[in-house]
């Protein structure tokens, strides 16, 4: 994988997480990959391999726990977030992600509510997301309740 040659070391994992990550999961045709990295700053270690790769750095993402860059333009929709491995904010979507997984009921309602919500908000993006953050809460707060009683841990990076 292109990502792997270019960060080398500097990515501790590179994973496939949102919604095209989960199989049969209905999602727009956006690739989210997240880049754990030992810290956000300085960004050197990441930044530069990103950007020259074409990568577009969102220097303006408002989220403090993770850094956000942009497909090349005229690239396939990609989101890559840079978020500081072991953080909360890096276990979950992998959580999100494994849970969805080996709970197709979770994962059949959460794609129901996600279809429900773009139907009532089609043309409100903050009223879609904040419905779904809703959902996300109820699904997450039943992933780590699996994950206490299973032990869970993020299978081997993807990359």
């Amino acid at each position: 994988m292109a990502l792997r040659t270019a960060l080398g070391d500097a990515a501790a994992r590179i994973d496939h997480i949102g919604s095209t990550s989960v199989p049969g999961l209905a999602a727009k045709p956006v690739i989210d990959i997240q880049i754990s990295v030992m810290s956000l700053e300085p960004t050197d270690s990441f930044l530069g391999p990103l950007t020259g790769m074409g990568f577009v750095y969102r220097e303006d993402n408002p989220e403090r726990t993770k850094r956000y860059f942009r497909e090349p333009p005229g690239q396939p929709r990609t989101h890559v977030h840079v978020r500081q491995l072991g953080s909360f904010s890096q276990q979950f979507p992998l959580l999100f992600r494994d849970y969805l997984r080996c709970h197709t009921s979770a994962m059949t309602e959460y794609a129901a509510a996600k279809g429900r919500f773009a139907a009532t908000f089609r043309n409100d993006r903050p009223g879609y997301v904040q419905a779904k953050d809703a959902f996300v809460w109820d699904i997450i707060r039943r992933a780590d309740a699996w994950a206490q009683c299973t032990g869970w841990a993020p299978d081997p990076s993807d990359a």
